[in-house]
């Protein structure tokens, strides 16, 4: 087993430096795991921000470069662009390199990244439950991920050394790791993660169709229940795309519940409304 004691990089490379994979370099230089820190995106000036904050070293809008000779690889952009990037580095990526990343789907996607390394290189799926609706370096701190959840999506064919590398670093951050079936992961983070962001894209959109004005007198209520709607509308577009058979069937489970209460309304059934309410109550009060 891979120990903090003996987890060392020469050289990590963070595919897109926002907040995530800012704070997972802040991360590693806090904790001493690395020598050089690459980064790469599509944005040279928010690469260059990131070099003079000094979050890290050096950087190149070719990804193929920023890899070179790298130890571990974190794939931090929008997941839709997951396979490009991994077909577009493999010639480069040195034998022993592990590959993982910081995406919220998984699935599918992860055998598809592991069919994508080249012999010797091994992918190992990681979604640290961290963050905000920030998305930029300003934001990034290296306690991010300190009590956070991390979920790792290890395979049949996933190597050992490689995954107890992935485990250590996001244990070594103060993260709670576990493991779990890449397609369970995706049925799991459907249901408390990326439904509720659709929900709430749809809720302000709601609130566009009636009268765009009215967003002057929300509350805190409605900020509290609309605020991950402040969210990157592209990350959430793959994450949507991606997970979309699980997203169909929350929608289809969300319209019974919305159309019982909407029949309860509508026959002044005052009981049904409260008893609806009541058991959504009870659930969400569990939640510690």
């Amino acid at each position: 087993m891979t120990t903090v004691e003996n987890l060392f990089f020469n050289k990590v490379t963070i595919i897109g430096v926002g907040l995530i994979g800012a704070s997972f370099a802040l991360a590693l230089r806090e904790k001493g795991l690395c020598k050089t820190i690459s980064g790469s995106g599509r944005k040279e000036e928010n690469l260059k921000r990131a070099k003079d904050r000094g979050i890290i070293d050096d950087y190149s809008l070719d990804v193929k470069k920023a890899c070179e000779d790298s130890d571990l690889i974190l794939l931090s952009t929008p997941v839709g662009s997951f396979k490009d990037i991994a077909e577009e580095i493999k010639g480069v990526l040195k034998k022993g390199a592990v590959v993982t990343d910081s995406g919220s789907v998984k699935g599918r996607l992860v055998y598809d990244l592991e069919a994508a390394m080249p012999g010797g290189v091994y992918y190992i799926g990681s979604h640290p439950i961290a963050g905000s609706d920030k998305s930029g370096i300003d934001d990034a701190r290296p306690d991010l991920f300190r009590n956070a959840r991390c979920i790792i999506t290890p395979t049949v064919n996933s190597d050992e050394n490689a995954k107890n590398k992935v485990v250590s670093v996001w244990e070594s951050f103060g993260t709670r790791v576990e493991t779990t079936d890449p397609f369970k992961h995706d049925e799991i983070y459907a249901v408390v993660s990326h439904f509720p962001h659709v929900a709430a894209y749809a809720l302000v959109n709601t609130v566009a169709d009636i009268d765009s004005k009215y967003i002057e007198y929300a509350g805190k209520g409605f900020r509290d229940t609309t605020r991950i709607a402040l969210s990157s509308p592209e990350m959430w577009r793959d994450i949507a795309m991606f997970n979309k058979e699980n997203l169909i069937k929350l929608m289809d489970a969300f319209k019974i519940n919305l159309d019982k209460i909407k029949k309860y309304i509508m026959e002044d059934n005052g009981s049904g409304i409260e008893e609806e309410f009541l058991k959504a109550q009870k659930l969400r009060e569990s939640l510690k």
